[in-house]
């Protein structure tokens, strides 16, 4: 039986492409949510860009019938009609005589007066990434998910790494043959790095072109004169130092070393190796807590607030090699001489970034769909390097499933060109790792 989806507002900012997603079932938009969608139209940012796509869309189908009364959609994937779309009002009034000035009420009240006259009470369902929404439509016994059409299972994230046992001889072979067959029916992943142990002794091979090979060494087991505090941080800087992995993803908690490893590697590759004619550096423009309101000063003044947390890392990183020479002077010198570029993620849309090592800090807090918009700027050459933390999330429409960052760390897992690594121990300091274990 055809089932019946009620959208809300966010779950088409979130993708302009949610009312392909349905497959034959019958799409239903709350005038609520048109006129929701009005309000954001004239944004310069993503929602405005998928408000706008969303109503180009639904103006199209107009051409095809009344929207009142259904119109057909094209499937995203085939080009086939699938399913219908229509635009409802809500009638008479929700259990309890919820406030009707509220939209999230006059699309809730849509999804109950279509239950009301639904023969299969399951067959109406609400789709919303509101957490207090799903949880009224819940209390009115209105069957509701989110949208999870671009979501993956972070429990079940790929991590980049795996454990097997082994017999003696396949490590002796290892470590002979500087690469072995995979276990039988072991499944493995592009650059996916295992751990292979034999009582006390073990190998760690990365799994390239069908077999676990030695992965490349680290210069003097160093990257900018830093060294690796754990196995997963030197998967990391193998992954970052590789010119063949084009993308790296870095998935860790805070103080697990993500942004410092990144800018260790983009700092050596540029200014040591010129492998990279400079590095960009971006972060998304979200505050933690209670926004601070417009800042004074020009685009880069207003950009050193929200970078700080890259100062604090370059900091670390520059001290140790420029002692007794202004760090703040050198990271000057950096930005005048095009060697660093701090940018802010409104402006990358659009661009072309060839020669670059790309760095994209706090890329939790984007949509998949923004995620795509920033990759798909990488020119020839151009390496690009995603950290962040699932589990602190700002953004008030994503979680830890449906972020850009889960996104295409779980999609690229089986390309040669990506790597990953999950970074799962603070090295920060004693008390940074006891407040990310304990609080």
């Amino acid at each position: 039986m055809a089932k019946t989806y009620v959208l809300d507002t966010n779950v088409l900012l979130h993708s302009a492409k949610a009312l392909d997603s349905f497959q034959d079932n019958q799409v239903v938009l709350p005038m609520a949510v048109i006129e929701e969608l009005d309000k954001f139209k004239k944004n310069q940012d993503e929602l405005g860009r998928n408000s706008r796509q969303v109503v180009r869309k639904i103006d199209a189908l107009r051409l095809k019938g009344r929207l009142s009364e259904g119109v057909p959609l094209q499937n995203a994937a085939g080009g086939k009609p699938s399913g219908t779309l229509r635009i409802v009002s809500g009638e008479g009034s929700l259990p309890g005589n919820m406030d009707m000035s509220v939209a999230d009420n006059r699309i809730l009240l849509v999804a109950y007066m279509l239950q009301q006259k639904a023969d299969d009470k399951n067959s109406v369902i609400l789709i919303t990434k509101d957490l207090n929404l799903r949880l009224r439509a819940d209390g009115l016994g209105i069957p509701v998910e989110d949208f999870e059409c671009e979501n993956v299972k972070y429990e079940e994230l790929y991590t980049g790494t795996a454990e097997t046992e082994v017999p003696q001889a396949v490590i002796d072979s290892f470590f002979k043959e500087k690469a072995v067959a995979p276990p039988e029916g072991m499944i493995l992943h592009a650059n996916e790095f295992v751990t292979m142990k034999c009582g006390s002794k073990s190998a760690i091979g990365q799994f390239r072109d069908g077999r676990l090979v030695m992965p490349r060494e680290l210069p003097g087991d160093m990257v900018w004169n830093i060294r690796p505090r754990s196995r997963e941080q030197r998967i990391a800087l193998q992954l970052l130092m590789d010119p063949a992995i084009q993308i790296v993803t870095l998935v860790g908690q805070a103080g697990s070393g993500k942004t410092l490893l990144a800018l260790a590697a983009a700092l050596q590759l540029v200014l040591r190796d010129n492998l990279f004619e400079n590095i960009l550096v971006s972060r998304p423009i979200i505050p933690f807590g209670k926004d601070i309101g417009y800042l004074p000063g020009d685009k880069n003044e207003k950009l050193s607030v929200w970078m700080q947390p890259i100062y604090d890392n370059l900091d670390y990183l520059l001290h140790s090699e420029k002692r007794g020479e202004s760090v703040k002077r050198k990271v000057d010198e950096l930005i005048r001489t095009d060697k660093l570029e701090l940018e802010a993620l409104t402006y990358i849309r659009g661009r072309s970034i060839p020669h670059q090592f790309v760095i994209i800090d706090e890329a939790q807090n984007l949509t998949p769909h923004e995620v795509k918009t920033i990759v798909s700027r990488a020119g020839e050459d151009t390496k690009m390097v995603l950290t962040g933390d699932p589990e602190q999330i700002d953004n008030p429409y994503l979680d830890a499933s449906s972020n850009g960052l889960s996104y295409i760390a779980e999609r690229f897992k089986d390309l040669p060109l990506h790597g990953h690594i999950t970074l799962r121990k603070s090295e920060r300091s004693e008390l940074a790792a006891a407040a990310a274990e304990y609080l």
